[in-house]
């Protein structure tokens, strides 16, 4: 078997193809959860403790002025933007949190209710009684 037709062969199948399709998903959603958490979750926790842009909350290391945005104080030297990891790790909660919710129902929905045992029939209940008799 050659390295191209051995390629081809790892390539077409369905995990790898699973794996890339959940990527791609994964990104995508990434994006979603980045918007809600800027643009929806952020502003309203910046409204509540400030009324400032949560993400614009930094620490000057470099002897620039407060109340620059950050991208201007990025600009005059080095800066421990502190908002912007905050933001980052309520991110990747919400994004943790989503994804712990899918598998637990994915797992929920694979596992599969006890097969029900059939009722046996009054005569097998008797012949077994007799069976268990004649060996004692």
């Amino acid at each position: 078997m050659s390295f191209v037709s051995e390629f081809r062969d790892f390539a077409i199948k369905g995990n790898v193809i699973d794996l890339a399709v959940g990527v791609i998903i994964g990104a995508a959603f990434g994006r979603i959860v980045d918007s809600l958490v800027g643009d929806v979750i952020m502003p309203v926790i910046g409204r509540i403790i400030g009324g400032l842009d949560f993400s614009n909350y930094y620490l000057p290391l470099a002897g620039q002025p407060f109340g620059l945005p950050l991208a201007e104080a990025k600009k005059g030297g080095a800066v421990l933007a502190y908002g912007s990891f905050i933001t980052a790790g309520v991110s990747f909660l919400i994004l943790a949190f989503i994804i712990f919710m899918m598998v637990q129902q994915i797992n929920r929905l694979k596992r599969k209710a006890p097969a029900p045992t059939p009722e046996v029939a009054e005569e097998v209940k008797l012949l077994r009684e007799i069976r268990d008799s004649l060996r004692r």
